[in-house]
């Protein structure tokens, strides 16, 4: 067990200031993050870093988070992938020989199909799913637009409200979430009316440092004498205090997964729960993932495009 010095944000705890009893509950969360001995492995060009917060430590709750961290000089790349069946990260990652992944965007649990825009390879696969009798508009957690750049390297954009708007985007390969958590360095406000932002559900995220390193994050929850889960503004301050200045949720609940290649389970490194309970087995199928994969796969892809 080790702390894990690029999460010793120490000047995280500047970004809280203010005399609230709010404000102060969230700066002695941050030491508590901070100061937590994280578990961390080095691999194959990321580093994967995992802890379990017990005795209400985190939040006033239980919580289990693991992070994959990807530095910006690392050779490994982003990939998304889709299939029209419903298919587990593990099967993902191991169909694309993948080194690790995550679930991606949110979807029609029925059909399979996606609710948010999703391009892959220059494929169009699926639309915004529109507003309720608005077919115009978008979706509150339709605002988060992940693109690869051809070096695959996320880029986070805010749409415009427009439903139908990431079809102006140029790349090959582009991902909408959401909602957009931390955008240039700027909290993005949530609309605390709706249960799914305020309420603790696992949850996925992914982010990006202003040195270009990714994060990609899973947190577990529905066991409550383990992992309560975490509204989106814990959410947000957890993606600040990794560092990132750029942040979006992604689909979560029991479609929030972890894959580590080579690992023991499948590879699921967190806790899946769809089974109920607090182990690795209770894997969603789910329509979308986003993987890391080496350069050969890349290559790949690239000449696919």
């Amino acid at each position: 067990m080790k702390h894990i010095p690029t999460l010793l944000l120490v000047a995280a705890l500047l970004l809280w200031g203010g005399t609230t009893q709010a404000q102060q509950r969230y700066e002695e969360d941050s030491i508590a993050f901070a100061g937590a001995e994280w578990q961390t492995d080095t691999l194959d060009g990321f580093l994967y870093h995992h802890y379990h917060f017990s005795q209400r430590q985190l939040f006033n709750s239980n919580q289990y988070l693991s992070v994959i961290e990807i530095p910006k000089g690392s050779k490994t790349h982003l990939k998304f992938v889709a299939d029209t069946v419903l298919t587990t990260v593990s099967n993902f990652a191991l169909r694309h020989n993948a080194l690790a992944g995550v679930n991606g965007s949110y979807f029609n649990m029925s059909t399979g199909v996606p609710v948010c825009y999703l391009r892959i390879g220059g494929k169009e696969l699926g639309v915004n799913e529109p507003a309720r009798n608005d077919s115009i508009h978008r979706k509150y957690y339709q605002n988060a637009a992940i693109r690869l750049l051809a070096s695959g390297r996320p880029r986070f954009n805010i749409p415009d409200s427009s439903r139908m708007s990431e079809r102006t985007m140029k790349d090959s390969n582009v991902m909408t979430s959401g909602p957009m958590l931390i955008s240039r360095g700027e909290d993005v406000p949530q609309r605390l009316d709706r249960r799914f932002v305020y309420a603790r559900h696992n949850r996925t995220a992914i982010g990006l440092k202003p040195d270009g390193t990714i994060i990609l994050l899973v947190a577990d929850g529905r066991s409550k004498k383990n992992a309560d889960g975490l509204s989106l503004p814990e959410l947000t301050r957890i993606m600040r205090w990794l560092g990132c200045c750029d942040a979006a949720n992604l689909d979560g609940g029991g479609s929030s997964t972890m894959y580590i290649r080579n690992g023991s389970n499948n590879g699921i490194v967190n806790h899946p729960s769809d089974n109920g309970r607090f182990d690795a087995m209770g894997q969603r199928p789910v329509a979308n993932a986003i993987l890391l994969v080496q350069p050969t796969e890349m290559k790949e892809v690239r000449s696919k495009n």
